[in-house]
């Protein structure tokens, strides 16, 4: 099965299109008020109306009240619902919603692990890498999407050691914070899809 590529915190049409031709498998909308990247649900539900179904739209949140994620699921339609592992814990989420768990370096829960989750860095989206070891054992119990600190420049690297299902960049093709770059995000698929290929044959 070919590796998952994920853009998260696209905010633009202009990302959204440099995503979608350039073969990302899926696409993330934050719905977190502090974060650059936080939209407006009816804004994700625009940017993601022309969007085939076999991309995958994934509403990001980091610790969400009900009312937040009710608001988000009146106006936007995700397939996934990504946030940390402990806040699906108190959350009612429509069961044709899939989960993505995020597990964070240094502080995973405990017991196995979910068929899916995403393995990031202590906080997200400040460009912080992932602690590679940790998530290259995971890795071998689940399906681990890679996120934290991933570039251009060395998500070739990551994906020898972890041997994921998927990564997931943000702000590694970022021009500015909240503003993705088109050349970027393409140079990232490109250099992910090529790595993948490597270890693959």
């Amino acid at each position: 099965m070919s590796l998952l590529v994920k853009i998260c915190g696209i905010t633009t049409e202009e990302a959204v299109s440099a995503a979608i031709t350039a073969g990302a498998d899926a696409i993330g909308l934050v719905f977190h008020g502090p974060s650059p990247r936080n939209i407006e649900p009816l804004r994700a539900a625009a940017l993601t109306a022309t969007v085939a179904a076999s991309v995958l739209r994934v509403a990001v949140t980091l610790h969400p009240s009900q009312a937040l994620v009710d608001r988000v699921l009146a106006e936007f339609e995700p397939d996934v619902w990504q946030s940390d592992a402990d806040d699906f814990l108190g959350l009612v989420l429509p069961p044709t919603i899939a989960h993505w768990p995020v597990w964070r370096s240094g502080d995973s829960p405990a017991g196995a692990p979910p068929p899916r989750l995403l393995f990031e860095a202590a906080f997200s989206g400040a460009g912080a890498k992932a602690d590679w070891s940790a998530a290259a054992a995971l890795a071998k119990r689940c399906g681990l999407i890679l996120g934290g600190g991933l570039t251009v420049a060395n998500v070739g690297a990551a994906i020898a050691a972890v041997r994921p299902y998927g990564v997931d960049v943000s702000s590694g093709v970022e021009r500015a914070p909240g503003i993705k770059d088109p050349a970027m995000i393409r140079a990232f698929i490109e250099a992910a899809r090529a790595a993948d290929r490597r270890i693959s044959t």
